[in-house]
């Protein structure tokens, strides 16, 4: 199906099911991988049982003991690690897949490994999500009704639906696909050992884009800009908030220049890039200028982004804006393209920068944002 049909017919309108969506898939990364990527302490991970007899769910998190997992049953148990993508390249490869989409707009590929009969419970998500068989095979039961019943148990650690009834029942095996837009309630349930991909979207909450202009604008805003009312005249009520009040009010908000494109995005670059980021970028021991960058790609070696890095750009007044982990620079259009598509840069990709984007890597680099990697370990 081309893209352009996908999101005009689908795309949070209607959840799809795609068989063979990747064919002959073959899975990048083992349950043995999984489990060991588990342990490590920045990971985010968890671990959800299900006590069938009892109705009953438990929820653990991560990291886990390396010996946690081969006393674990065989059956009713889910292990999910968020981010995979960010430590593992081949997972992060199945990413151009999903290019029809605005790259700012993917969160990660959460991974989940599933014993016989596990599962997380009947649920539903807020954002978009693509969710990929990998191995094994998974039962999904959706919800598609319009208006499916949406209140939650108030007996578990997790948000499971309290009433789920499914209005379809596919079973995936690897390479095939389901798209879910959101709010659509949705059950998987393992039927072998499995492995189950899922591509998850950024969708900030209108309270949560809210909050964080907000508090930009807060600290931007000049502290002489005041209530003003010089046009005031003796009230008929003391205690009345008038309507000239309140226009004055509204005047004081307006001096914020909450409707500024630029502003407005500037500000959304910043967000997006630092939303729901679970990894930190620490600055570079040794800080490399550009003249160490320029000897480091002159041998050969290749400067790799940080998967923690979130980049994304937009076109400005002066150009355009590329934004790097919620840090703002200003730069040409194409030296703003390159850099926010390019995973590595190698000698050639440096040349075709201008002055303000090799300056730019500079930065980057001493931020922690790449790192030198030789040709002989590429």
């Amino acid at each position: 199906m081309p893209a352009a049909n996908f999101l005009r017919e689908f795309w949070q309108k209607k959840p799809l099911l795609i068989r063979n969506a990747f064919p002959a898939f073959v899975t990048p990364i083992e349950p043995e991988d999984l489990a060991g990527l588990a342990c490590e302490e920045l990971a985010l991970s968890r671990i959800i049982e299900h006590d069938r007899a009892n109705d009953r769910w438990t929820l653990r998190t991560g990291p886990f003991a390396e010996d946690a997992f081969p006393g674990m049953p065989d059956h009713d148990w889910t292990l999910l690690v968020q981010d995979v993508d960010k430590w593992d390249a081949d997972v992060a490869a199945l990413l151009p897949h999903f290019d029809f989409l605005p790259r700012w707009r993917i969160d990660d590929v959460m991974i989940s490994f599933a014993a016989p009969g596990g599962s997380v419970g009947a649920h539903v998500d807020q954002y978009d999500v693509f969710l990929l068989q990998g191995k094994g095979h998974r039962r999904w039961q959706i919800d598609a009704s319009a208006n499916p019943p949406l209140a939650f148990r108030d007996d578990a650690e997790i948000r499971l639906l309290r009433e789920f009834s499914a209005t379809h029942d596919w079973l995936l095996g690897p390479g095939d696909m389901l798209y879910l837009p959101p709010g659509v309630p949705h059950h998987g349930v393992a039927e072998d050992a499995c492995l189950t991909f899922s591509i998850g979207m950024r969708a900030p909450s209108a309270a949560e884009l809210l909050g964080d202009f907000v508090d930009t604008l807060a600290a931007d805003a000049d502290d002489a800009t005041r209530y003003r009312d010089p046009d005031l005249a003796p009230p008929p009520d003391v205690n009345e908030i008038d309507t000239q009040a309140m226009a004055r009010v509204a005047a004081a908000l307006e001096a914020l220049r909450t409707d500024d494109p630029e502003r407005l995005g500037d500000w959304f670059g910043r967000f997006i890039t630092t939303y729901r980021s679970a990894g930190l970028v620490a600055p570079a021991p040794d800080a490399p200028d550009a003249a160490a960058v320029e000897n480091t790609l002159a041998t050969g070696a290749m400067l790799h982004r940080n998967p923690f890095s979130r980049m994304a750009w937009r076109r400005s007044p002066d150009g355009a804006q590329l934004f790097v982990a919620g840090q703002a620079f200003v730069l040409p259009v194409d030296d703003a393209r390159l850099i926010a598509a390019a995973t590595a840069l190698d000698q050639g990709m440096y040349r075709r920068l201008g002055r303000a984007g090799r300056d730019c890597v500079a930065d980057l680099a001493a931020g922690g944002h790449y790192q030198s990697v030789a040709e002989d370990d590429g």
